[in-house]
Parts: structure tokens; C-alpha cells; sequence
């Protein structure tokens, strides 16, 4: 039966760069999700950046720019991370956002209605200087415990006592340097203590979603327990939440309350929501059908153990006693260590995404280690560098792309492509629809580590039964071998082939562009694999291309070493530092081609950008956005000679499809104005022409 499921993962705090606890909790919902798909289930996966709170408001200030302009910033390098570990997103959004300002009043409100919210004085540290409250992290003092100094208003990181910023000895604030004062403020509260939230925390905890299952795994039940009791007389131990910050602050006003701003973790959940409703305007849906709290949509959010306290109480609370649909499942996941320590960039041992990508490591490779480490428990993932090595290389390479690679060639040699089976194509069919079957409720059970093992269980049957029929004794002599023998020959390969097709539709959520390809590339298919394919013999191949490389240690190696500092940079009259040093093969990776301007024009929607037609002598006709628009009217440009490069990826805009890209030389410094020049090939040359 078709499910229909909204699936999030939390939401990253915008005052930073991606880090690999993100790209693993993305990995693994992003493999679920996939899984879900391919059994014909509706997915709705959304996810936003966390733009609020005072932590992004003093960066920005820092910096002297916006909050709005900090958060852009990260924002601007979310599509190298997401696009290069193959994370797809349906929809991407931000909690500063029209959306979410609706959202978030609408709920508070309702909660207000419900009895839910009261006002509290709260007296608290003030900075004098810089004009505001301080939460315990801008505080630093002397232990009142062991008399450490410089610790924080919470905590001792010393001796480990906890306190209230009160009892520090000569407190200071971390951002004036200023002694704070006490400043009593009016705070507002969200009453989940009272015990209407309490008696429906109690069921929404312990139990199950449509589809039978725990709402929560075994530890994160037992961890609730400490908070709500254990039904045997004791009490339930919740605090009332402040959900109120004081100006300054970045984020939404609390209605009714100048002055007043939720706390960012009161919008960011919410969040989720503002995502899917933005999703759903896009699309033409409607989302408070799509949300009815009575509907079948299922609500699934992954989130890390550090952020259960928000999830598996706060949470559903919040929607609850908003009248709106509460989340069916949470699934929890532990934290990224390397070789057994928590990483560190000061002791090497921290894992840089960006740094992964930029070195040339597959991003497959990472996704397929993530999936062998991952399963339903609540438990930390290690990263072994050593490991990591053996499993792609062993698994991977030397045991599922192996047996393409041997049998693809026999068929394509002998047989010109053609597969063949036996008597026993029904046995084999049924043989891998099963096995498919097995690995997807794996799968959609998040036990990835048991799917992938039972996987290269069936590749090694594969790799066994081909060595032991031996088939390149049959093709020495099959040049005198009589039609048993031929068929023999085609059969042991049809049959490792067959295994080999299925082996990738159950990796495909794990590998997608892998399984891409081996659909396209080697069996002739147009579309991506479902489960069912599984169980579909094929009948022909196309010729084997070369599918994975070896990881090789030094690229392990130098994912662990910082890059060395490159020499100051030239700078030369143009305003703008010489780039780093290349190779020629380097160099030669990109393709630059003359091209002719068949047609130019403005861009509705855009200030920036003109729509050019270019011939580039493919006997087609290409798509290109240009960021020339301040510098040319359309009709200068038609019929008009330019260089482009030819071999860049195609983008996808909110315009279209953009399939190269132009070459125009600009002044670095945009306060010179000094224009925009298209770089235009001499007389003579004609479109398709190489630049060399």
C-alpha cells in the first residue's frame, strides 16, 4: 500500500559551514528516503537553515554585515556539500522566512488559547555596556567550586560542578568584557509541566505510528523515562520552557509583545513546517490537508542524541496543544567519531566534507561506509581510516563492480551482448525479487549495516559460482566447442549479470549515481531502478565501462593533513590575485569552444541575467544564462562570435537549464567601473572550434 511521509532532518544553525555529523545524518535520511521511493511511497524531503538567535545576531555585527547577509553567506555553499554527496532535497528553505513568522505566531497563539503560555519576572545577568541579557555562554567567571578561572555561567569545565551564573565569583561578560548586573525581565512560558502535556507526552512516547512501530527506539523510550516517570508512582520531572528573548535579539516577534522574540528554538522546529509549506506552495499542494492531524501523511524526523530533549517532548507537545499533526517517528542517531576519538582539527583528526570532495574521493565510497556503520540503535559511528579502505576497495570494488567486469566482457566477446538462461529463470527471478525484498525492509527499517551485509553475501555467492564453473576455460576452446558449450558460457554470465542487476538495485538508495549508470550505461534502461526490477532478468547488455577506482592510502592521508599554505599571490593589473598554480591536466580538463549567438534576451525575473541561444557547431542549439545584462542589450549581441566552455555540468535555475557557460573579463574591484567585456574569437573562426 502507497504511504505518503514528510521526512526532515534538523535543521543546521546558520553561523557556520557544513561539518561530517551534518553530511551523515543527511546521508542517512537521504539513503531512506531513497528506499522509500523505489517502493512507490510519496516523499516529501524538506529541510531549512536555523537563522535565529543571538549567536548569529554578534557574529554578523562582528562582521558588520546583516544577520540576513551572514546567513546568506553559508547558505550560498549549501549546493557543493548537498550536490556532492548526492543528498536531493525536495526543498530547502530558512527560518527567517514569511512562512515560519506565520507559523510560529499561529502555534503560540493556539498554545496561549489552550492555557498553555504564561508570563514570569526573571531577573538575570545584564550587560550594562552592550545593552542586553546574557545567556550563560557570554558569561565567564571564577568557579565558586575549585576556584577555576574563566569558566562558564553553567558549568565548570574544570572541576565539572554546575551553578547558576550567580554563584560565579567576579563574572564577566564575554562580549564588553563588562561586569554584568542583575536586570529583572518579563519572560513568557510554555506550561509543559502542566499535566495535560504530561498525560499526553506519557502515550505519545510509549506508542506506535500506523504502521506498528515505536515512535521512539528502546534508548530514547528509557531516556524519556527520566523526565516523565515511569508510570509506577513516580513524577514526572518537566520544566516549564522560557520561550521569550529580549531585544536585541534575532528572530520572530511574539505578538501582542513589543520588544518580546521567540527563542530560536521555538521556531526553529517549526521550521520543518515552514519548509513544507513553502514546498507546497511551489507545487500547488495543500498543505494543511497534507498535515491534517486525522490524515495519513507521516510525519519522520532524524535528528542526533544531543537534541532528543526538543524532539521527544517540547515537540510534539507544541503541536499537540496547536491542534496540528504530531510527528510519527524520531529517529535517532549517535555522533561521528574517527578511530575511536572525537574529532579534532588540532590533533588531525577531524574530517573536512569540503576537503573529501576537493582531494577527488568518490562520494559514493562515504555514503556506502556510512550505510555499513549505520543501524536503528542509537549508537556512535566510528570512522576508521583503514577500514574505510578495505570495505570500499574489498566490498565494493573487488567483490560487486568484479563481477560486471568479468562476465560483461565474455558476453560482450562472444555474444555480441545477448543474455541467456536456462530452465531456471523462474527459480532465478524469484531467487533476487526476494532478496531485494529482504534488503528493502532492511533498509526501511534503517538497519543499512545488515543490508549491506547480507548484499555482498549474495556477491560473494555470485563471485564463488563463477569461479567454480570457470569460464575462461570454456572460451579458450570455444572456438571448437559445440553449441552446450556456447550456451554454457552465456549462461554462467547471463547468470552472474542477472545478480549483478540486482545487487544494484538494492545498493541504488546508497550508491544512486553508481546505479544510475549501471541502469543506463550497461543494461540500456532510461529510468532508475525500482525494488521490483530486481526480479527482472535481463536480456542484453551493452559494453562494460569502467564503473569505480580504488581508494588509494594516500588519499586517506592527505584527507587527515591540512592543506599547505599556498605562496601570496601575484596581483596583477586587472585588481584581482592570480589564481593558484594548475597543471596542464588540469588545464586541459576544460573544454572551451567558439560558439555563435543565435538569439539573446532579457530574463523575466532576473536583474542580472540574459538568455543566450548558442550554436557551438553540435548540430543542436544550447541553453545559457549569462550575468552580462548590465553590460549589453540583447540585440548587440546576436550573430556575435564568443568562447564558452562547453564541458561544464548543466545547472538548474529557477529560469531553466543552463548548459555551458560564457567567457567575459570584468575589473575585480566592482567600485571600479571599468565594465564587462564577452571575450569574442577573431575573424574566421567558426562555431564548434577548439580553444587551445
Amino acid at each position: 500500500m502507497s504511504r505518503t511521509l514528510f521526512v526532515t532532518t534538523a535543521l543546521p544553525y546558520a553561523n557556520g559551514s557544513f561539518h561530517i555529523g551534518h553530511i551523515m545524518e543527511y546521508i542517512q535520511a537521504d539513503i531512506w528516503v531513497r528506499a522509500m521511493r523505489m517502493a512507490g511511497h510519496t516523499v516529501h524531503f524538506v529541510g531549512a537553515d536555523d537563522t535565529h538567535g543571538a549567536p548569529i545576531m554578534l557574529k554578523a555585527e562582528a562582521e558588520g554585515i546583516t544577520p540576513q547577509a551572514l546567513v546568506a553567506r553559508y547558505g550560498a555553499e549549501r549546493p557543493q556539500y548537498l550536490n556532492g554527496f548526492h543528498i536531493e532535497f525536495d526543498h530547502w528553505h530558512s527560518t527567517d522566512s514569511p512562512e515560519n513568522v506565520e507559523l510560529s505566531q499561529d502555534i503560540y497563539r493556539k498554545l496561549r488559547a489552550a492555557g498553555l503560555t504564561e508570563t514570569r519576572q526573571v531577573e538575570q545577568f545584564f550587560d550594562p555596556v552592550k545593552g542586553m541579557f546574557l545567556a550563560d555562554r557570554y558569561i565567564l567567571g571564577e568557579c565558586p567550586k575549585c576556584h577555576a578561572k574563566d569558566q562558564y555561567g553553567d558549568s565548570c569545565e574544570v572541576c565539572g560542578a554546575v551553578y547558576a551564573p550567580t554563584d560565579l565569583i567576579d563574572p564577566y561578560s564575554t562580549l564588553t568584557g563588562a561586569r554584568p548586573v542583575l536586570k529583572s525581565s518579563e519572560h513568557f512560558f510554555f506550561k509543559l509541566s502542566d499535566p495535560r502535556c504530561v498525560e499526553y507526552l506519557q502515550g505519545w512516547t510509549t506508542g506506535e505510528n500506523a504502521q506498528g512501530n515505536k515512535r521512539l527506539q528502546p534508548e530514547m523510550l528509557a531516556k524519556t523515562r527520566e523526565w516523565l516517570g515511569h508510570g509506577d508512582g513516580t513524577q514526572a520531572n518537566l520544566g516549564d520552557w522560557d520561550i521569550s528573548r529580549d531585544a536585541p535579539y534575532f528572530g520572530i516577534d511574539i505578538p501582542d509583545a513589543p520588544g518580546k522574540y521567540f527563542y530560536v528554538w521555538l521556531d526553529a522546529p517549526i521550521g520543518y513546517l515552514a519548509s513544507l509549506k513553502a514546498y507546497c506552495d511551489k507545487k500547488g499542494m495543500d498543505f494543511d490537508a497534507l498535515l491534517d492531524p486525522n490524515g495519513s501523511t507521516e510525519q519522520v524526523h532524524f535528528i542526533g542524541k544531543d537534541i532528543v530533549y526538543f524532539h521527544a517532548l517540547f515537540w510534539p507537545a507544541m503541536l499537540k496543544f496547536a491542534g496540528r499533526k504530531t510527528p510519527d517517528q524520531v529517529n535517532v542517531h549517535g555522533f561521528i567519531t574517527v578511530s575511536g576519538e572525537k574529532m579534532s582539527k588540532s590533533r588531525g583528526t577531524g574530517i573536512s566534507p569540503l576537503r573529501y570532495l576537493d582531494i577527488g574521493m568518490n562520494p559514493e565510497w562515504l555514503r556506502y561506509y556510512i550505510a555499513a556503520k549505520l543501524n536503528a540503535r542509537v549508537e556512535d559511528l566510528d570512522f576508521n581510516p583503514d577500514d574505510f579502505i578495505a570495505r570500499v576497495n574489498s566490498d565494493l570494488v573487488g567483490k560487486y563492480i568484479n563481477i560486471a567486469s568479468r562476465a560483461a566482457n565474455f558476453i560482450s566477446k562472444y555474444f555480441d551482448g545477448a543474455l541467456h538462461y536456462g530452465a531456471d529463470q523462474a527459480i532465478l527471478q524469484a531467487q533476487w525479487a526476494g532478496a531485494a525484498q529482504t534488503v528493502r525492509a532492511d533498509l526501511e527499517a534503517r538497519e543499512f549495516g545488515r543490508a549491506i551485509r547480507e548484499i555482498m553475501a549474495h556477491a560473494d555467492r555470485i563471485n564463488q559460482a563463477f569461479d567454480a564453473a570457470q569460464p575462461w576455460l570454456i572460451a579458450k576452446g570455444l572456438a571448437t566447442a559445440d553449441e552446450t558449450q556456447r550456451l554454457a558460457l552465456q549462461d554462467i554470465c547471463s547468470n552472474a549479470l542477472a545478480g549483478f542487476k540486482a545487487l544494484s538495485v538494492m545498493l541504488a538508495p546508497i550508491l544512486p549515481t553508481l546505479a544510475r549508470r549501471v541502469a543506463s550505461e550497461l543494461f540500456g534502461l532510461d529510468q532508475d531502478f525500482v525494488w521490483t526490477d530486481a526480479g527482472v532478468l535481463p536480456t542484453r547488455i551493452n559494453p562494460f565501462k569502467h564503473l569505480m577506482q580504488r581508494v588509494e592510502p594516500a588519499m586517506l592521508d592527505a584527507l587527515f593533513e591540512p592543506p599547505p599554505e599556498p605562496p601570496a599571490p601575484a596581483v596583477v593589473p586587472g585588481g584581482e590575485p592570480v589564481a593558484d598554480t594548475i597543471s596542464i591536466d588540469d588545464f586541459s580538463k576544460v573544454d572551451l569552444r567558439v560558439a555563435r549567438i543565435i538569439t539573446c534576451a532579457h530574463v523575466d525575473g532576473s536583474t542580472k541575467l540574459l538568455r543566450l541561444t548558442l550554436d557551438v557547431g553540435e548540430g543542436r542549439h544550447r541553453n545559457v544564462f549569462s550575468g552580462i545584462k548590465s553590460a549589453f542589450e540583447p540585440e548587440q549581441l546576436v550573430g556575435r562570435l564568443t568562447v564558452m566552455v562547453a564541458n561544464l555540468a548543466p545547472r538548474k535555475m529557477k529560469f531553466g537549464i543552463s548548459e555551458g557557460m560564457v567567457l567575459a573579463a570584468s575589473h575585480a574591484d566592482a567600485t571600479v567601473d571599468a565594465g564587462i567585456y564577452l571575450l569574442e574569437p577573431t575573424s574566421g573562426a567558426q562555431p564548434g572550434m577548439r580553444i587551445h
